[in-house]
């Protein structure tokens, strides 16, 4: 008895779908957290600008940690954006934007650390120029100015490399001709505080850069916060290491799901492909 001719393979089903919801959902909600927490940053940091008085603005674009948080906002949104939209939409010239964005992210704050511990010395110069810098536009920008005093309490330091780095300032100049009431002085974040006080002498540090190092110990940290800054690092090393993870790792993920997401939406594609062909075949 003849045998059956085998019966050709049929094409999936239209309502089968190599896309999976969960990678996809996923992805969105992943993307549509930062996409938010992007548009926070940006609304604080153009709000904090705007708080600031225009010279002191164009004094210090540098060192701002409004135009900082403005930046990475800015970038944060746009590359979510992509991510969002992308996922949502299964587009995939977005979606590869999204994953090459944080690519390039990820391999820069890599490279930036790997730099940053073989060549410690010039990063040890680069925070240094950034320190004096700050010390310069003290008084020209209060946050940057609230940024340096929680520096200094939090560290126990004065200065960059010693307490007489604040005659950088030209407040704190310690010429003659400076006419400044807190001329040769420091901030009162440098001071000693007792524990036991309740009122803060903001004048404790006036004068100071006059005194010699022995004496000026006596009333303020005479320490500069470079070497304070790179023992905590020392001392911190493990805790660095986790927070860098927990930097990387969703963007770690956010690369993978959006290459598994990618590669998800071209099977479905050639799927569509393969099933057109067979429903314009006569002998289908």
């Amino acid at each position: 008895m003849a045998r059956r001719a085998a019966a050709p393979a049929r094409p999936l089903g239209d309502d089968f779908s190599f896309v999976s919801p969960v990678v996809k959902y996923v992805l969105f909600f992943f993307n549509l957290l930062f996409w938010m927490i992007s548009m926070v940053m940006v609304a604080v940091g153009v709000y904090a600008r705007l708080l600031k008085h225009a010279e002191a603005a164009m004094a210090c674009l540098a060192v701002d940690p409004a135009i900082l948080l403005i930046v990475v906002g800015i970038l944060t949104f746009l590359i979510t954006f992509c991510g969002c939209v992308g996922s949502l939409r299964e587009n995939i010239c977005l979606l590869q934007t999204f994953s090459a964005c944080l690519t390039v992210v990820f391999l820069l704050q890599l490279a930036a650390g790997v730099l940053g511990f073989v060549f410690s010395d010039r990063a040890r110069g680069k925070v240094s120029e950034i320190i004096n810098g700050a010390i310069v536009h003290y008084r020209d920008d209060l946050d940057l100015q609230n940024l340096i005093d929680f520096g200094q309490k939090e560290f126990s330091c004065c200065g960059g490399v010693s307490y007489k780095d604040w005659s950088q300032n030209m407040y704190f100049n310690c010429t003659a001709t400076n006419p400044s009431r807190e001329r040769c002085s420091v901030p009162f974040s440098c001071c000693l505080h007792d524990a036991n006080q309740t009122v803060i002498n903001t004048m404790c540090g006036h004068g100071m850069q006059d005194k010699g190092y022995l004496e000026a110990s006596a009333f303020i940290y005479t320490n500069g916060c470079i070497d304070k800054l790179v023992n905590w690092i020392h001392s911190n090393l493990f805790l660095l290491g986790g927070i860098t993870l927990g930097l990387a790792l969703p963007q770690l993920v956010g690369i993978i799901l959006a290459q598994l997401l990618i590669n998800q939406i071209r099977d479905q594609i050639k799927l569509q492909l393969y099933n057109q062909q067979h429903r314009a075949d006569p002998w289908y």
